[in-house]
């Protein structure tokens, strides 16, 4: 892991990931929604949060058909 920030311990194997991780730090929200402007440090995030607005709910459960927009939830779910 070459790429060390700075401002903390952290290290990264590529410095995609140590530029995505220097937001933490510098509170930077780069990836803003379109439809109501909330922003946020990663484009995964946005993704994530873009749900809100079109209803997407890919995450189903094989057992019972409940659907989810975060696969954390799904797990939760299934436990």
């Amino acid at each position: 892991r070459p790429y060390r920030c700075p401002a903390c311990p952290k290290a990264f194997k590529n410095s995609s990931s140590l530029r995505r991780h220097r937001h933490t730090h510098t509170g930077e929200r780069p990836h803003a929604c379109p439809v109501c402007g909330k922003a946020f440090a990663q484009a995964t995030n946005l993704r994530q949060h873009q749900r809100v607005h079109t209803g997407e709910r890919p995450y189903a459960c094989p057992q019972c058909g409940k659907t989810f927009t975060h696969s954390s939830n799904l797990l939760l779910h299934r436990r």
